[in-house]
């Protein structure tokens, strides 16, 4: 897969790491990234915020996530009596288009970010706020190492079964996306005429319609 390797990509924060308001990176990352960072469009009316963005070894901003609608806790934690989440929540994921290129020491060399870098990106975000109910405290390492593989495997075969293809707006422009949903919530990854591409998750809020656009003023989301 050209993808970011599992090593440099950094996926979002697990249980105990959750980037909650008051944990949340500053602003000053996404500022420095020399990519346009994606959100849900303006048909979209609901709280917007910040949560983290991942950096190459050099300090280089390679992606981050902007999250829209509930503030998302742990499904399984907090959940309604029939294991329901309560809140509804999407969040976008926004990866640089990357070339094969030599690590900022020289020493090696950094692997192309591709779809498949959001697709694995996303699906670990997801996976960052699910618990299964019944799950001991003690075993969720484990089964979060688990999902973490499938979710790469999965991310690793775009045309396979588990995926289907889903057509949504980015720019007002119609875009092919590779989307699938699990009793977690959904995924769903495309790539933009922008240089970026673009992963998505959420619980409670339909995949269907969303639309993507560029965010014109980052700050407004801190």
């Amino acid at each position: 897969m050209e993808t970011t390797s599992r090593a440099g990509a950094q996926a979002p924060a697990a249980e105990g790491r959750q980037q909650f308001p008051s944990a949340r990176r500053t602003i000053d990352g996404y500022l420095q990234a020399p990519f346009p960072w994606y959100g849900l469009d303006e048909a979209f009316s609901g709280p917007r915020w910040l949560m983290q963005v991942g950096t190459a070894a050099d300090g280089a901003v390679e992606h981050g996530s902007i999250g829209h609608g509930d503030e998302p806790s742990v499904l399984g934690e907090s959940g309604s009596a029939a294991g329901e989440p309560r809140e509804k929540f999407a969040v976008v994921v926004t990866v640089a288009a990357q070339p094969s290129r030599r690590s900022a020491d020289g020493t090696g060399l950094l692997e192309a970010t591709s779809v498949s870098s959001a697709a694995w990106l996303a699906g670990v975000g997801l996976l960052s706020f699910t618990w299964p109910g019944q799950m001991d405290h003690s075993l969720r390492d484990d089964w979060l190492e688990q999902q973490t593989e499938t979710a790469w495997a999965l991310a690793d075969d775009l045309e396979g079964p588990e995926w289907s293809m889903l057509s949504l707006p980015v720019d007002g422009v119609a875009v092919p996306f590779h989307y699938r949903e699990s009793e977690f919530g959904w995924v769903l990854a495309g790539t933009t005429g922008a240089g970026v591409h673009l992963g998505a998750y959420g619980r409670g809020m339909s995949a269907y319609g969303l639309g993507f656009s560029v965010v014109k003023d980052i700050a407004a989301y801190a």
